[in-house]
């Protein structure tokens, strides 16, 4: 039998999922199937670019690497795509076809987006490059701001301000300012209280003798010049103003001299406690500085791990974000996206949405050819399985048959055998029994005087029991004690042996 070579186009034809037996019947289909073959190298070749894109984009993979690993990526896409090809035998069901079609189309969507996606995005790469530069920088300058408000390092100012004091107090070799000692600084605010009221009661006292001046020289209140009744009272209200002034001005010098002895009290106790403070800044500036020093260096890893996760923050989510971001500030390339995620979409879609078409027509002349075949597989295999089923059975009939005969068989051995057993016991014991009678004869004949003239007999030498002819063919031809299938059947009893006749007597 000639065995024609395969071509391209069987190839693709079977890779769509058509039988190169029926397509030779029916050859008008051949072109049909070779397109679909031919969509599926397609698509498989888009998801094996879609892959390594991927694989670079997201993981930085060497491109030899990735491109290796989308070429497999791309077989088992073309794998999957057959299946669902394969899958969708015609029927004349609208309803069969529908419940076929929805989920092969649905797992279709999902295969035609994941393998669309990396190709688009490498598309629009600059632009998506571009962006991402601006997410990575409002990244940073948010991450900034989240660090600064962190309750963990909110201690950070309040250290570096006490050190800078501890610092000034050892600088200054330890001697206080005696104006900051809360006595000075009580005796201030005393002294600047009274000073207040002594200005506040000298401002009243000088509008007082204003007013007084003025009665007298008649140029304000009654207007009547000279020493009058509104000259005196403006006078006594000067001379009362007077004693409430001096007043304050007593008070005034009382808390001057108390800030002073203050000062001199301060003063005397600053330089005491100078060395005191120099030991006291100098154990709290070890302190705060080793405290200040942990809170940064931990502020400063963070900031660092941050900063080189965001440099590195470029893969496929990110480069997702940027899309979303870019279309939402440019409008013409998130149609420019939309569009060519609907073109790539369709070529995954194509193998499977033409099959649903093809499905929901009239049956083709190689549709009906391969169910004719395949009834004709059937039929074929089912007359195979019921010669085997004959064969076997045939084979246990003899098996069955050859057992009973074996068993048949064992069961008459055993038979013969307890038959010669039984034999030789009664001819054992037939033995015996003769052997008693010739005792008793030969007793006899021992008891009974010989005649004299008669020469003396002889001892006996031998003694043997013997069968006549008669006996010996009535044993041989008896028939078997046992029949075939375990029966057994009557048969006459064997003869038991005689004395022989003649008994020879051997000389005394």
């Amino acid at each position: 039998m000639k065995v024609r070579n395969r071509t391209t186009g069987d190839r693709l034809a079977v890779l769509a999922g058509a039988r190169l037996d029926v397509l030779a019947v029916a050859p008008g289909a051949r072109a049909k199937f070779v397109a679909l073959g031919g969509v599926l190298i397609s698509t498989g070749g888009l998801a094996a670019l879609s892959m390594a894109f991927a694989l670079h984009m997201a993981l930085g993979v060497w491109w030899p690497v990735s491109v290796l690993v989308g070429i497999g990526w791309g077989m088992v896409i073309v794998n999957l795509d057959r299946m669902l090809l394969v899958g969708m035998a015609h029927d004349s069901s609208w309803l069969r076809n529908t419940a076929m079609a929805v989920p092969r189309i649905g797992l279709a969507v999902l295969l035609g987006t994941v393998i669309s996606t990396p190709l688009t995005l490498q598309v629009f790469s600059k632009e998506i490059d571009t962006t991402i530069v601006t997410l990575q920088a409002e990244a940073a300058e948010q991450f900034t701001d989240e660090l600064a408000a962190d309750a963990r390092y909110a201690p950070i100012p309040v250290l570096e301000r006490q050190i800078a004091e501890e610092q000034a107090v050892l600088a200054g070799g330890g001697t206080a300012d005696p104006n900051a000692d809360p006595r000075v600084t009580g005796a201030q605010t005393e002294r600047d209280a009274k000073q207040a009221a002594y200005d506040a009661e000298a401002a009243t006292y000088a509008d007082l003798q204003a007013k007084a001046q003025c009665e007298l020289d008649g140029t304000c209140g009654s207007g009547d010049e000279g020493q009058g009744a509104a000259y005196f009272g403006a006078a006594a209200a000067a001379a009362a103003q007077a004693d409430v002034r001096d007043a304050a001005r007593a008070e005034l010098d009382s808390a001057e001299q108390a800030l002073e002895q203050a000062r001199e009290s301060a003063g005397t106790d600053a330089v005491s406690a100078g060395a005191r403070s120099v030991a006291i800044a100098q154990a709290d500036l070890a302190t705060h500085t080793a405290e200040l020093q942990r809170l940064t260096s931990a502020r400063v890893a963070e900031q660092a791990a941050f900063d080189e996760q965001n440099a590195q923050s470029d893969g496929l989510l990110a480069r997702l974000e940027a899309m979303d971001r870019l279309a939402e500030d440019r409008p013409a390339a998130g149609t420019a996206h939309l569009m060519l995620f609907l073109l790539f979409l369709s070529v995954e879609l194509l193998p499977v949405l033409m099959k649903v078409m093809l499905n929901f027509s009239e049956p083709t002349a190689y549709d009906r050819l391969e169910e004719s075949r395949d009834e004709e597989d059937v039929e074929a295999e089912e007359i195979r399985r019921n010669g085997r089923q004959r064969a076997q059975q045939a084979r246990a009939d003899l098996i069955v048959a050859a057992e009973t005969d074996r068993m048949a068989r064992e069961i008459l051995d055993r038979e013969i055998a307890a038959r010669e057993e039984a034999e030789r016991a009664a001819e054992r014991k037939a033995r015996r029994r003769e052997a008693r009678s010739l005792r008793r004869v030969l007793g006899r004949m021992v008891r009974t005087p010989a005649p004299a003239a008669a020469p003396a007999a002889k001892p006996v030498t031998s003694l043997e029991p013997t069968l006549d002819t008669g006996e010996l063919e009535a044993m041989m031809t008896a028939p078997s004690a046992v029949r075939t299938f375990g029966t057994t059947a009557s048969r006459p009893p064997v003869p038991a042996p005689r004395v022989a006749d003649t008994v020879v007597l051997a000389d005394n």
